[in-house]
């Protein structure tokens, strides 16, 4: 077991002692749902967002529960897809863009340039798959560092920025070539300590939803190219039907989730239906969002309200008279959901530990919060232990797929 990995171990008191009594609560009940589910053999699923479920560890986290068959299915992102690629989280360097002789009307705000950290065997593998451009990298080492930080990987530094956008023509390529999502090619070279590595370990499905399309550069729109919307969406309602448990941590845009097109109990399914389509309900699954907006708790008070306003026509907004932002419409109104008010760096690994605990499952990665000196460990560990996408590995499984 690699105790070293469980960063959030010592501090799962501190963590739950630091959440509201409300979302203590909360979380105490969304554990006994997904024990009592796990344990009559049902299935969970996780909706991810970006940038904060990879920089606290989370998707990290996520894809051990993968590992040990906690979680059964998972939806994401194209950003976050374009990050597991890379590693999830890399180290880069800086340097002022005007001096590297860019175009500053071509960089991105700051004008600075980034450039990945990488040791020498690891310039060489890539020197054998792409072409680098060796005097801007010099240049790049000559000039005064204006800052080294840990990010989100393969991104915008050089040259790993530039070599996902290589890779994503070529994943493509193969996802039309067998006619799987873009999702699932990719997942033949991530690392396995990344949810797309250890998805095609398990054979669980994840998937980007159709309004995290937008997202990663031309992974993105490579994401969006591999397979049509229509079967995008299918495919993703049925990931929903098969799972009992669906749990939302920092992710905006959900309606697809619980407002799509095959839905029936909060969602518009009654004409796929009448159309003899697939369709599926939420109407007995247990909802859990993981959010800082103390506004999803107070829509889920107003249950009655909100739906008052819908069955008599009346916007939701004006009627709950809070910020009410489009997700929020099927959540409040579900029976089966539970908002957890808190930072999702907090709340997973209390979740995880809870669940796994009460299952005698032993976890070999807790996640921590990145504001403390564990959770900033923990980013270390990523940088370091996670690699980026094996191209050759991802060929040869090609090479084999059938």
């Amino acid at each position: 077991m690699r105790t070293d990995t469980l960063f959030g171990a010592p501090l799962i008191e501190t963590f739950r002692a630091s959440l509201d009594e409300r979302s203590r609560a909360a979380l105490a009940a969304a554990a006994r749902r997904i024990v009592e589910v796990k344990e009559r053999g049902g299935r969970v699923m996780v909706v991810t967002g970006s940038g904060p479920n990879i920089h606290e560890g989370v998707t990290t986290l996520i894809a051990e529960l993968i590992r040990v068959g906690l979680v059964d299915a998972v939806s994401t992102s194209s950003a976050v897809v374009s990050h597991e690629m890379g590693g999830a989280l890399d180290r880069v360097w800086r340097v002022d863009a005007a001096a590297l002789g860019m175009d500053l009307e071509k960089m991105p705000r700051g004008d600075l340039f980034e450039f990945t950290r990488m040791g020498d065997a690891e310039w060489a593998a890539l020197r054998r798959e792409m072409p680098l451009d060796d005097e801007l990298l010099e240049r790049g080492l000559r000039l005064p560092v204006q800052g080294e930080i840990v990010k989100a990987a393969g991104n915008m530094a050089y040259p790993m920025g530039l070599r996902g956008e290589r890779l994503a023509g070529e994943i493509l390529t193969l996802a039309q070539l067998y006619g799987l999502p873009f999702e699932a090619v990719a997942g033949w070279g991530c690392d396995p300590r990344t949810m797309l590595g250890a998805a095609d370990a398990r054979g669980v499905p994840v998937l980007v939803t159709i309004p995290q399309l937008v997202g990663g550069g031309a992974i993105g729109m490579a994401i969006g190219d591999s397979i049509p919307v229509s079967a995008r969406s299918m495919r993703l309602a049925r990931m929903l039907a098969d799972c009992d448990v669906i749990i939302e941590s920092a992710v905006a845009l959900t309606q697809e989730i619980h407002d799509g097109p095959f839905e029936c109990y909060t969602g518009h399914g009654i004409w796929a239906s009448w159309a003899r389509q697939f369709t599926y309900s939420l109407r007995d699954k247990t909802l859990v969002r993981i959010d800082l907006d103390e506004n999803l708790r107070r829509a889920v008070e107003l249950n009655d309200t909100v739906q008052n306003a819908i069955d008599k026509g009346l916007p939701k907004t004006k009627v709950a008279r809070i910020p009410f932002r489009m997700e929020m419409s099927a959540f409040a109104r579900h029976e089966g959901s539970v908002p957890v008010i808190g930072d999702i760096g907090r709340v997973w690994p209390v979740l995880a530990h809870d669940v796994a605990a009460a299952l005698g499952v032993e976890l070999e990665f807790l996640s921590a919060s990145q504001d403390t000196p564990e959770g900033a460990a923990m980013r270390t560990w990523i940088v370091d232990a996670v690699r980026p996408l094996d191209r050759d590995r991802m060929l040869e499984r090609a090479r084999s797929w059938r």
